[in-house]
């Protein structure tokens, strides 16, 4: 028996300094995953930051419920328990009890209702975007179109850059391995930005924690969602369907800069790729 505890010690230590080496080993991504990450990723869009002010709201919520409701319970039970000679009431009804729980739950669903329907408001009001994106999902990579805006005609594929076997062979990759890409989606900050997506083949879904938003990619729809981003940098997402063997290789990258360098990216995308056009709605991004 000793001699089983002393194996499960040593088994669990073991696996305690295999996880401790490989936190030490990766890093977390600005804009992307963090390390023992449990919480959202900092929001940078307007929508981001309600969506994790909600979350925040109902956890408080739900706490002080569980520790009024609990709390009445066990002091019920422990206070009033047979032992010290309790006898307990023979009643039917109590209206001012029957009011008061009802009353109270309606009022704490009116307070969440209102920030909660103000936010899907929100979320749902496309209108007045600077700028318009097609993201077109396929197995296993992502096709943009700008359709609005000063970009519009630009148009590629952004497919994973780190080659599978590298992945699979575990070689030294650096953080971002498998969110690494050929070309990110740049647009500018401070802009309002509309997403519209559709699929090639099976169903995807774009899926960026940093902006708050995630939206199905289906084959022979057109959806929409938008964002604001606030704040420069790069932020990564990923396809959130499982949409075949290659699904945890589908990553999105969107780089957000200054409105004079978006300005000078698009005019240098198009000096590179003069005959770039905007495809037909509904139509597959270049080959680009």
């Amino acid at each position: 028996m000793k001699a089983m505890n002393k194996i499960r010690l040593a088994a669990a230590a073991m696996a305690l300094g295999t996880m401790g080496a490989a936190h030490a080993a990766v890093g977390s991504l600005p804009g992307g995953p963090q390390v023992l990450g449990v919480y959202f990723q900092n929001p940078v869009t307007p929508i981001a930051k309600d969506e994790r002010m909600l979350m925040d709201m109902m956890l408080w919520v739900c706490l002080c419920i569980g520790v009024v409701v609990f709390g009445a319970m066990f002091y019920s039970v422990f206070k009033f328990r047979k032992s010290k000679g309790a006898v307990a009431a023979h009643f039917h009804e109590n209206t001012a009890v029957e009011i008061t729980w009802t009353v109270i739950p309606v009022l704490i669903v009116i307070a969440i209702l209102i920030p909660a329907t103000r936010t899907v408001i929100a979320q749902e009001n496309k209108t007045d975007a600077f700028m318009t994106v097609k993201a077109t999902g396929a197995q296993w990579k992502w096709g943009y179109d700008y359709l609005a805006g000063p970009g519009k005609g630009i148009s590629f594929w952004s497919t994973l850059t780190t080659p599978y076997s590298e992945i699979y062979q575990g070689k030294n990759l650096p953080n971002n391995f498998a969110l690494s890409v050929d070309h990110e989606l740049v647009v500018p900050v401070d802009k309002k930005i509309k997403i519209v997506t559709t699929s090639d083949d099976v169903i995807h879904g774009f899926y960026v924690p940093s902006f708050g938003i995630q939206l199905d990619a289906i084959p022979g729809f057109i959806r929409s969602t938008w964002f604001k981003a606030e704040k420069t940098g790069t932020y990564y997402g990923q396809c959130a369907q499982i949409c075949g063997k290659y699904h945890s290789f589908m990553p999105i990258v969107i780089k957000v800069v200054t409105m004079p360098e978006y300005e000078q990216w698009t005019a240098q995308w198009k000096k590179a790729h003069p005959g770039s056009v905007a495809p037909a709605d509904g139509a597959a991004p270049s080959s680009t």
